[in-house]
C-alpha cells in the first residue's frame, strides 16, 4: 500500500480490497501490529480438526444442557409434596435440577467460546494510540473491513458445525435465562375456580367464599405437622386450623385466623381420625390476601370504639377482625400493642388504630385496613357474616378505595 493520506475519495476507497481496508485501518487508528501468527496455517492440520472436535464437544453440552433445562421447567414434577405424598423425592429436586441445567448451559457455552479463543483467533499483539472525536467515512469503511478480516480470519465461516453448535448454545442459555421470567409473569384480571385462596384477582380472598353462600369461620393456626404412623409419615387427622370460639382470646389478645369452610372443619366435635384436611388448610394459610387480625379489645377500651361509616356492625361485642395486609405496600402487619390499640407494620413503620376503623396513623400507609364482618353461631364459633366490603391489600390502579 502506498503511504497513508489523511483522507481518501469514495473511488479510492472502493478500489481497495478488505485486507488493504484492513491495513489501513489499523494504520489510521494508530494501531501498530507488533505480532501475528495463524493457528493453523496449513488447512487440513489435524491438530486443527481435534481442536474443532474439543470446541464442538462443549458447544454440544450446552445444547444439551440447555434443552435439559427447557424440559425440566416445563414438565418436571413441580407442585408442593409433603412428607406422606408419593412424588416427595421428585418435587425436591427440581429447583436444584434447574439450577444445575441452566448453570452448565451457561458454563460450557463460555468453556467453548475461551477454547475457540485460544485455538483458532489468531495470536495477535498490538498497540494503539488512543484518539478522540467522531469516526469519518473512511474509518467507517475500514472498521467494517477489520471486522470482516477478523471474521475471515478466525474461520468460523467455514466450520458450519460449529457455528450452528455455537448458536445454538447461545439461543439456548438465553432460553434458560429468560424463560424463568415467564413463571412470574401473570394477569392479575383472569379469574379461576373459586378456592379457598380466592380466584386468582386482586380483588378476591378465601373471605369471598361468603358471597358464594358458603359459610367460612375463623381459624386459627395450631402450627401441626405429619405425624409418623406405623411407619411412615401422614397427615390424616391432622389439623392445621381449628376453628376459633370468643373465650379462646383473652382481652387485650391478638389472633393471627384464615378462613376455613365447612368442608376443612376436623375438630372439636366433628373431629374424625380418619379424614384428611391438612392440604387444604395449608392452602388457605399460604393463600396471600387471607391472613386476618382477630383482636379482642379490652372491654373499656371497646365502649371508645369509633365504627366506620356503614360498618357499624361489623364487630362481634369487644372483637375486631382487621386485615393483616398493610395497606402500604402488603408486608404483614403482625404487631399488635395492647396499650395503645395500634396494630404496627414491621416493614416501614405504618401504625394503624384498632379503635378507629383500623385507619392509619403513623407511616407511609394511606388507607385504613378492611374490615371483615364476624359473628357468632349457634355452637359459639366465629365466622365472617359478610366479605370484606373493599379489596385487601395494597394500591393498584382498579382499586376503587
Amino acid at each position: 500500500m502506498s503511504e497513508i493520506k489523511s483522507s481518501y475519495s469514495e473511488e479510492e476507497i472502493k478500489r481497495m480490497s478488505d485486507d488493504e481496508l484492513a491495513r489501513l485501518g489499523t494504520e489510521m487508528d494508530g494501531v501498530t501490529v507488533a505480532y501475528r501468527k495463524e493457528r493453523f496455517p496449513v488447512e487440513g492440520d489435524p491438530a486443527e480438526k481435534r481442536a474443532a472436535r474439543g470446541i464442538g464437544f462443549w458447544w454440544a453440552l450446552s445444547v444439551i444442557f440447555g434443552l435439559a433445562f427447557i424440559a425440566v421447567y416445563l414438565f418436571w414434577p413441580w407442585e408442593y409434596k409433603h412428607l406422606a405424598e408419593d412424588g416427595l423425592w421428585l418435587y425436591t429436586i427440581y429447583t436444584p435440577l434447574l439450577g444445575v441445567t441452566s448453570g452448565l448451559s451457561i458454563i460450557t457455552l463460555g468453556i467453548g467460546a475461551v477454547q475457540f479463543s485460544k485455538k483458532f483467533i489468531p495470536e495477535e499483539i498490538a498497540v494503539q494510540k488512543r484518539h478522540d472525536g467522531p469516526s469519518d467515512e473512511v474509518d467507517r469503511r475500514t472498521m467494517t473491513a477489520l471486522l470482516n478480516d477478523a471474521w475471515k480470519t478466525s474461520t468460523l465461516g467455514r466450520r458450519k458445525v460449529l457455528m450452528g453448535l455455537g448458536g445454538a448454545g447461545v439461543a439456548l442459555a438465553g432460553v434458560a435465562i429468560a424463560l424463568p421470567l415467564g413463571g412470574i409473569v401473570k394477569n392479575p384480571w383472569k379469574p379461576r375456580a373459586m378456592g379457598i385462596d380466592g380466584d386468582g384477582t386482586l380483588w378476591t380472598t378465601g373471605w369471598t367464599l361468603v358471597e358464594k353462600g358458603e359459610k367460612v369461620y375463623l381459624g386459627r393456626d395450631t402450627g401441626a405437622i405429619a405425624e409418623e404412623h406405623h411407619g411412615h409419615w401422614s397427615t390424616q387427622g391432622v389439623n392445621r386450623l381449628i376453628r376459633v370460639r370468643p373465650e379462646d382470646l383473652d382481652a387485650g389478645a391478638m389472633e393471627t385466623v384464615f378462613p376455613m369452610t365447612e368442608d376443612m372443619v376436623n375438630d372439636h366435635d366433628n373431629f374424625d381420625p380418619s379424614r384428611d384436611v391438612y392440604e387444604e388448610q395449608m392452602h388457605s394459610i399460604h393463600g396471600s390476601r387471607n391472613a386476618v387480625m382477630l383482636i379482642r379489645l379490652r372491654h373499656a377500651d371497646a365502649l371508645k370504639a369509633v365504627q366506620r361509616e356503614g360498618q357499624e356492625d361489623f364487630h362481634y361485642g369487644d372483637y375486631y377482625a382487621y386485615s393483616k395486609i398493610c395497606t402500604h405496600i402488603g408486608c404483614p402487619t403482625s404487631l399488635y400493642e395492647q396499650q395503645t390499640n395500634r396494630i404496627l407494620c414491621p416493614c416501614h413503620q405504618s401504625q394503624f388504630d384498632a379503635l378507629h376503623w383500623g385507619k392509619p396513623v403513623f407511616g407511609p400507609a394511606a388507607r385504613a385496613l378492611p374490615e371483615l364482618s364476624i359473628n357468632v353461631d349457634e355452637d359459639g364459633f366465629l365466622y365472617a357474616d359478610k366479605n370484606f366490603v373493599e379489596p385487601v391489600g395494597p394500591a393498584f390502579w382498579e382499586r376503587q378505595s
